[in-house]
């Protein structure tokens, strides 16, 4: 295994990419690799400058620290939404692609296999994965959700360089089996319960929210799991980073079923 390089971390994964047909997934590939590729250029990341991982609906890349996080971040605010603009609006709706992404920084390394290791990649790819970046792009109109690692927010969001709105960040927290990591939502909090709060129990989320019927999509559907008896479902999720594996939740907490009335006669 080499030893770790501190490397920028540009993370990307398609929302809902296992509900498309084979056609449609190759289709939307395409696209996703059109888009970070002509962003990454925009921001003048070259070839030279980057390694890629391709995790099918997910593209990790590696990308030279010489690269400014400034040029980068804003190429993210500004390219990937036009980008994404000019994708979708001569597109099917069964042809639209909607992105979630984080910035961050940490070591890698990469071993015999040509797999990444790295704890920072890790975390990154968690904040991918996470429930409020996720409820953030469910409420989102515009098909895209940026968030950052709490390193990218200190060293260089919070001090207000040109083309960085500082005051369009908002602090989330992703709940992970590590424990819980702070980032950085680029746009409004979603309106869902996505901050764990004491035990793990999740609290509604302060902040700008969005409003209107995408909150719906918050809601459980009719025939899913019953919820805790605390009325909470609780997701876990696990990650091989190396393997490129990023996994669902399962539901737990769900309530014994009540036993069946008594007939005459019967003891208590």
């Amino acid at each position: 295994m080499t030893d770790p390089l501190s490397r920028t971390l540009f993370l990307v994964d398609t929302e809902r990419f296992s509900d498309r047909d084979d056609v449609q997934q190759g289709y939307l590939r395409r696209m996703l690799y059109g888009i970070v590729d002509r962003t990454l250029l925009a921001a003048g990341v070259d070839q030279t400058s980057r390694l890629r991982a391709d995790r099918g609906d997910a593209i990790m890349e590696l990308i030279d620290p010489r690269v400014p996080l400034t040029t980068l971040l804003r190429a993210l605010i500004t390219e990937v939404p036009a980008e994404l603009h000019a994708v979708n609006r001569m597109a099917a709706s069964t042809a639209q692609i909607r992105l979630r992404a984080v910035l961050s920084v940490g070591y890698v390394a990469i071993d015999e296999y040509d797999g990444w290791v790295g704890t920072d990649l890790n975390q990154a790819c968690r904040l991918l994965d996470g429930e409020p970046l996720r409820a953030a792009l469910r409420e989102r109109t515009d098909d895209y959700a940026l968030c950052v690692s709490e390193p990218v927010y200190t060293g260089i969001v919070r001090h207000g360089h040109r083309g960085i709105p500082a005051g369009k960040f908002a602090e989330i927290t992703v709940d992970s089996k590590n424990g819980p990591l702070r980032a950085w939502l680029y746009g409004d909090l979603p309106s869902g319960p996505t901050v764990p709060g004491p035990g793990g129990v999740p609290e509604p989320a302060t902040g700008p929210t969005a409003a209107g019927p995408a909150a719906a999509a918050l809601a459980p559907e009719p025939d899913a799991a019953p919820a805790s008896p605390a009325g909470v479902r609780f997701h876990g999720v696990n990650h091989g980073i190396v393997a490129g594996g990023i996994h669902g939740g399962v539901t737990f907490g769900a309530p014994a079923p009540a036993p069946a009335p008594r007939g005459p006669g019967e003891p208590a």
